[in-house]
């Protein structure tokens, strides 16, 4: 049967993304849902299934029940499987079908996988998918065989092997999975998971394009605007956020109070890396100061950078408003980073997605009140940590009724998905207008 990527005419580049992550969420809801893929060898309930395999395709951690011991190794697997296709994309995973098999990708794939990934353009983009599914495995399995190699002492060798694979795929694509029951808090000074996690988890969150183009730095000499920014924002805010919960949590008896020195400044600087998208944890979240829980719900919203394994309002949208506020005070019409400027069109964008996600993320904490019994802060922490495909978890979500579960499944989904795909993937297709309408004056602020 001969091997095609193929988009119907009528059907636009982002409903297919839409369509695809569904068909994955499908297949994984019923693959989990059968007894063979539990330890019990009975019938998962749909509703946990069905929460469990959007959680694992949108890269979110979110959990209603425990993956290590509620499913067996087939059922483990296929949420590994998930992981890997929602991280990577499912578009860029028939791209390296096709690669293998040799086939030829057409102009409208190409479209396609410019959506899938956030490239301004699809100039070199299947080179570009080529060197990121290169760079991504290599990650990958660099990591495991370190992974395998530290848990092998504590451990037998191919289990410790198994776990090696299964958390650097969940690492790395900001899955947010584990197998150890209470997330990674074994190794709260262990060197040398701590350092590899962490770059599992920035590398999967600087986003395909950066990856490229760190890739070709060698060659290049020369970073793009996007990367600048990207490398940037992001270092910064794991800066900041390893600082702010260095100083809130040092005195906590139950999170960073007991440990050395050196184990504040891992479990520190681990958390605030998980922030971004990873959702696994070092530290006890449940018992986290609240100004703490706060912070972090900013720092999810935030999430990671476009065309990343992980969620959010994305690193470039916060930083462009940002950008905009200081251009705004200092009287600048325009916003500059490194001697560049920014598109208006680019500022309309990031103001859309940022109103769109703040009241999705207002609507689905209404929701939560509404349906669950748990305090404010908690429930605005699971709704943070869906929207953004975070992970972390104040420990709530165990306990949500069905119609809680519900709307933390479609806020996974919608926050992997991006609220503008979903939005032009349902929007009718018009002709553009060939005219303006006259400006008008209003008074704010």
């Amino acid at each position: 049967m001969k091997f095609r990527l193929h988009i119907a005419r009528f059907i636009s580049p982002p409903l297919i993304l839409v369509g695809g992550f569904l068909l994955i969420i499908s297949i994984g809801t019923v693959l989990l849902m059968l007894p063979f893929s539990n330890q019990s060898g009975t019938h998962l309930a749909f509703i946990d299934a069905l929460f469990t395999a959007t959680s694992a395709a949108c890269v979110t951690g979110l959990v209603v029940v425990d993956v290590g011991t509620t499913f067996n190794l087939f059922g483990q697997i296929v949420i590994m499987i998930l992981m890997q296709l929602g991280g990577l994309g499912f578009m860029t995973m028939a791209t390296l079908f096709a690669l293998v098999l040799g086939k030829r990708i057409s102009l409208k794939d190409r479209l396609l996988l410019k959506e899938a990934i956030n490239a301004d353009s699809m100039e070199g983009i299947v080179r570009i998918i080529r060197k990121v599914l290169i760079f991504s495995f290599t990650i990958e399995g660099v990591a495991a065989v370190i992974l395998a190699l530290r848990w092998a002492t504590e451990m037998p060798f191919m289990q410790a092997v198994y776990y090696g694979i299964f958390h650097s795929v969940s690492l790395f694509n900001n899955g947010g999975f584990d197998l150890f029951g209470n997330s990674f808090q074994y190794y709260t000074g262990d060197w040398i998971f701590n350092i590899t996690a962490s770059i599992l988890v920035i590398s999967g969150g600087l986003g395909f394009v950066v990856l490229n183009d760190l890739f070709e730095y060698r060659k290049r000499r020369r970073l793009s605007l996007q990367s600048k920014l990207v490398l940037s924002v992001s270092g910064a805010l794991i800066g900041i956020g390893a600082v702010v919960l260095f100083i809130f949590e040092f005195t906590n008896s139950h999170t960073l109070g007991p440990l050395t020195w050196s184990e504040k400044i891992y479990a520190s600087f681990f958390q605030s890396v998980s922030t971004r998208s990873s959702g696994t944890s070092t530290i006890d979240i449940t018992q986290m100061r609240q100004a703490t829980q706060f912070f972090f719900i900013l720092l999810m919203f935030i999430g990671a950078s476009p065309g990343s394994t992980g969620g959010g309002i994305k690193t470039t949208t916060f930083l462009i408003m940002i950008g905009a506020v200081y251009a705004m005070i200092r009287g600048n019409k325009d916003i500059v980073f490194f001697r560049q400027r920014v598109p208006k069109e680019l500022l309309m964008r990031a103001l859309t997605i940022i109103m769109v996600s703040l009241s999705i993320f207002m609507i689905v904490v209404m929701l939560l009140l509404t349906t669950e019994d748990a305090p404010f802060l908690s429930l605005m922490f699971e709704a943070a940590s869906a929207i953004g495909t975070v992970g972390l978890s104040v420990g709530v979500t165990h306990e949500m009724t069905n119609w809680g579960k519900i709307i933390i499944t479609f806020t996974m989904f919608v926050g992997r998905i991006g609220p503008l795909t979903i939005a032009y993937a349902l929007r009718p297709r018009k002709e553009k207008k060939l005219y303006r309408h006259p400006e008008g004056r209003i008074i704010i602020g």
